[in-house]
């Protein structure tokens, strides 16, 4: 069995999409033979899953992961074990030992996957929800954003019924967002392959959705979303301290570091570091686009029934 983690620096990278590097490890009775690091060749996040696959992977450990990568990897028969953070070694070790704890998708962003290093993560491309939770806000919403708190952005459950033809469809779009001041954050232009999702289903932030809803293809549109259509207001109460006395592995913490945190359903919630002194790590577990307007401009490439 090979057993493929994605990698910089010893660590487990914590952005699928992004990997530069994959550290392969060969595993024989329960344990590890050999390993080697292969590079990712500049693949896109669904043609990673190809590339694995090629290699003979059988189970992918990462941190964070969409919903369309995921679909990707078990459509090639690889296992995933998203989540995971720290040492990659000591990851591998804690699979075989069966103690790794899969979240399954748990990328929280504006479309399907990117770079959790400059924006924080849960991770994925521009517009889209995720899975980790019922919205990604954090909460057990159950269906009901009253539970959500300011930063959720509305989860599938929760927002107005969506309507319109595309509803419920296979969307293939090209998309660049910016914010107000021209920066943009995102594109899937420059990574030279489309963005795939299904219109409605909860996988993009509310606005980007209904955007794409009524969409012709060959149409290009540009939207500008308010917090509300987006990721929703920053909560304040979604920041934070935790006695390191009582958190495991938090000498290695360092402010700006994704990481995944366990809330009292059981649920991994992604949070970043954005304090820590000897005695506390202080987390933010709001959506690192919490609070802000975005703007996209979509073209609409290809429309199809769901595989």
């Amino acid at each position: 069995m090979k057993i493929a983690v994605t990698y910089e620096n010893g660590e487990v990278f914590q952005h699928f999409g992004h990997s530069e590097q994959f550290k392969v490890y060969e595993i024989e009775n329960g344990q590890v033979i050999s390993s080697e690091i292969v590079s990712a060749e500049g693949s896109g996040h669904s043609a990673l899953a190809s590339l694995l696959a090629g290699r003979q992977i059988g189970v992918l450990i990462c941190g964070g992961i969409g919903g369309g990568a995921q679909a990707a990897l078990e459509q090639e028969g690889i296992e995933l074990c998203a989540g995971a953070a720290g040492n990659a070694d000591e990851a591998v070790a804690a699979y075989l030992r069966g103690e790794l704890e899969n979240t399954g998708a748990n990328c929280d962003h504006h479309g399907e996957e990117h770079d959790c290093g400059e924006h924080g993560c849960g991770g994925q491309d521009a517009g889209s929800q995720g899975e980790s939770d019922g919205c990604g806000c954090g909460n057990d919403c159950s269906g009901d954003c009253g539970d959500c708190g300011s930063g959720c952005g509305g989860c599938a459950g929760c927002r107005p019924a969506l309507t319109g033809k595309n509803v419920g469809r296979k969307c293939t779009v090209h998309y660049r967002g910016t914010f107000n001041d021209g920066t943009q954050f995102d594109a899937s232009y420059d990574r030279g392959e489309p963005l795939e999702f299904i219109c409605g289903a909860g996988m993009m932030i509310p606005g980007f959705d209904a955007a794409v809803a009524d969409m012709e293809i060959g149409e290009t549109v540009q939207v500008h979303l308010m917090p509300s259509e987006a990721y929703g207001e920053a909560d304040p109460d979604a920041i934070f301290s935790v006695e390191t006395a009582r958190l495991a592995g938090s000498a290695g913490l360092a402010v700006g570091d994704q990481v995944y945190l366990q809330n009292v359903y059981g649920q991994h919630i992604p949070v970043r570091v954005v304090a820590k002194d000897e005695t506390t790590v202080t987390f933010d577990a709001n959506h690192e686009m919490a609070g802000k307007e975005l703007n996209f401009t979509i073209e609409l490439v290809d429309v199809s029934d769901p595989d």
